[in-house]
């Protein structure tokens, strides 16, 4: 069984009634993440324009060998935002070719998928011990369960949903985790041609449609939310001055909603959006000031053909 401290209902109700209170209203992209959201982003990396995950997957099938021989010996692994961990099991293989065994501690605030990790890389990696964590980047002290040598993973661009001062920050908090000589790979997209970046979060299938407006569906089900979901539009959009690719969910029609555990009722004219998430999309230059930034020294960075991805071992001092 796999446990958080923390009171999952308080938290979201807390975040659900602060982004509905403000102008623009908006929610924090954690909130997508739920049991059923998890599944659906696990359908989303598998489409066709979505780039992102296949593009990453092939530099660490490349050079997941060059990467590890970077690290020392019986490194621990730890992992931000570790989703199902499909990736990570490239690495995972490639350390076992170095090491007899490997201790891994994922976090993610979906237990489902999580547990789903855990259970995939038990079954197919029996070396690698798994010590699962619920929760989000709040709190990083499970980074301390770790023995060092450590390398933490923050891979699959989520670094692209926070804003560069909370991007910074993060990167800080979990610089002030590690000890000298341990080590990060970060994934990020980069910049690239708008119309290949639009497609990727606006897919013929409607499979990221589903996945905002799931959103929704959370809310009803978890703070006695009134939604109709087909009532609100899925919006993407590529925002060139801010380096970013928008989600919003767009109200169709003026209406009024119900949502029972805030005790409140929110009203929405026509046009008017939720922003659920950014995907800021970077430069190799912008990747290397954010690393140096946040306390790290770059030590290699790695990219696909096209330069549409890149990953990057910063190391502390």
């Amino acid at each position: 069984m796999i446990t958080s401290e923390l009171s999952p209902l308080s938290l979201i109700a807390g975040d659900v009634l602060e982004g509905l209170s403000r102008t623009p209203k908006m929610l924090p992209p954690k909130l997508l993440y739920d049991a059923q959201g998890s599944a659906l982003f696990e359908q989303i990396t598998c489409l066709p324009e979505y780039y992102p995950t296949r593009t990453e997957a092939a530099i660490l099938m490349t050079h997941a060998d060059e990467i590890c021989s970077r690290l020392g010996q019986n490194v621990s692994v730890g992992e931000l935002g570790a989703g199902t961990a499909t990736k990570t099991r490239i690495l995972l293989r490639s350390l076992l070719r170095r090491q007899p065994s490997v201790n891994y501690f994922p976090l993610d605030v979906s237990d489902a998928a999580l547990q789903l990790a855990k259970d995939e890389v038990e079954k197919e990696l029996e070396s690698v011990n798994v010590h699962p964590h619920v929760g989000d980047f709040e709190d990083l002290t499970f980074l301390g369960r770790q023995a060092p040598p450590r390398l933490v993973l923050y891979i699959g661009s989520s670094i692209g949903n926070l804003e560069q001062e909370d991007a910074i920050s993060l990167l800080q908090s979990i610089a002030r985790h590690l000890s000298s000589g341990d080590q990060l790979l970060l994934g990020v997209d980069l910049v690239k041609n708008s119309n290949v970046m639009h497609a990727a979060y606006n897919d013929s299938a409607g499979i990221t449609a589903s996945f905002n407006k799931n959103l929704l569906v959370r809310i009803n089900r978890e703070l006695g939310g009134h939604f109709e979901p087909d009532a609100f539009r899925h919006v993407s959009f590529w925002n060139e001055a801010a380096s970013r690719i928008e989600l919003h969910l767009e109200s169709t029609c003026p209406q009024s909603v119900r949502v029972d555990a805030l005790d409140k009722t929110l009203r929405f004219y026509q046009g008017e959006r939720i922003h659920t998430e950014n995907s800021y999309k970077y430069t190799v230059e912008c990747l290397e000031g954010l690393l140096h930034h946040g306390g790290f020294e770059v030590a290699h960075i790695w990219t696909d053909p096209d330069c549409w991805f890149a990953v990057s071992l910063g190391v502390i001092a």
